[in-house]
């Protein structure tokens, strides 16, 4: 059995793969601990393999193989990678984003590849990227993205058939592209106006009152305050997706995530037309797509890892 773990700034989703398909069993998700001791993120990790063993009737021990897409990004520390999430360790920006913790960073790696003989970890939506590329809506595309609209907002690159990484593994970091001087706008990393601090669904209830659900299911229903709200905001993440397409000359973007995935037929075509038909001889040929494993995509990216 190997260990499948999605760890983001809202949950944390830990399955077993048999090496069969992609079979996902004994799933369970829980909150993404935020309190304790900067391990405390780890040793959920380790406690919930644990108990989908159990469920699965299988030895935790024999469990060696685990496939980590987490949320970043990552700092490397004596060689292992610990997060420096915004969404998770409340010392980055401090008091204001009302995280109950003061970490700067959270141990990850070093204390699991203390239980398993073999740990990849990468950037949750490398592993997307990943898992779309090899079973999803980017199949057969060597120039592409892979797009999360959720809690956070993160993209995974490929170009020319490769996978981009850069020096810590963190490529792709785009949601903290500043694009505003919006001082509303806090986002966990500290930056005051960037992509994520307008648009990520954890800034929605900051900035707008109410959370992101709410606020999109009365712009469905023709409220014209939070449609226009909802407007702004695919304006902020359009134009990112427009400056990577013209950056990086990308065939398709996939996107997912709770916030996009949940309302996806009113957003996506608010986001098409910030593409369509600016500078057409770089998006000509670039198509926004949903994400073809849809609400599981968290799971198959730790599944790519592994697999």
């Amino acid at each position: 059995m190997k260990a499948c773990i999605d760890i983001g700034g809202t949950k944390v989703a830990v399955s077993l793969n048999s090496g069969r398909d992609r079979d996902l069993v004994a799933r369970r998700s829980e909150p993404t601990a935020v309190t304790g001791n900067n391990d405390a993120l780890a040793l959920q990790v380790m406690r919930m393999v644990d108990a989908a063993s159990a469920e699965a009737g299988v030895d935790a021990a024999s469990v060696q193989t685990a496939g980590v897409s987490s949320a970043g990004p990552f700092v490397m520390v004596d060689g292992r990678i610990e997060l420096a999430s915004p969404n998770i360790c409340g010392g980055m920006a401090g008091p204001a984003r009302g995280l109950p913790n003061d970490w700067r960073t959270a141990l990850l790696e070093a204390p699991l590849a203390m239980r398993f003989a073999r740990v990849r970890v990468e950037n949750d939506c490398v592993a997307a990227l990943e898992a779309e590329r090899r079973w999803g809506a980017l199949q057969d595309v060597d120039h592409c993205a892979y797009v999360t609209w959720s809690t956070g907002i993160g993209t995974g690159l490929c170009v020319d058939g490769r996978v981009l990484r850069g020096k810590n593994g963190n490529a792709g970091h785009a949601g903290h592209m500043f694009v505003s001087d919006n001082d509303d706008a806090l986002c966990g990393c500290g930056n005051i106006g960037d992509v994520e601090a307008l648009v990520a669904g954890n800034a929605v209830a900051r900035r707008f009152g109410a959370d992101a659900a709410s606020l999109l299911q009365r712009a469905q229903a023709n409220d014209k305050d939070a449609a226009g709200k909802v407007d702004g905001m695919c304006r902020v993440l359009g134009r990112m997706l427009y400056d990577l397409i013209v950056s990086l000359d990308l065939q398709r973007i996939s996107l997912g995530g709770s916030v996009f995935w949940n309302n996806r037929d009113y957003l996506l075509p608010r986001l098409r037309s910030h593409i369509v038909g600016h500078l057409p001889a770089l998006t000509d040929g670039c198509e926004l797509v949903a994400a073809g494993l849809g609400s599981r995509v968290g799971d198959y990216a730790a599944l790519a890892l592994v697999d």
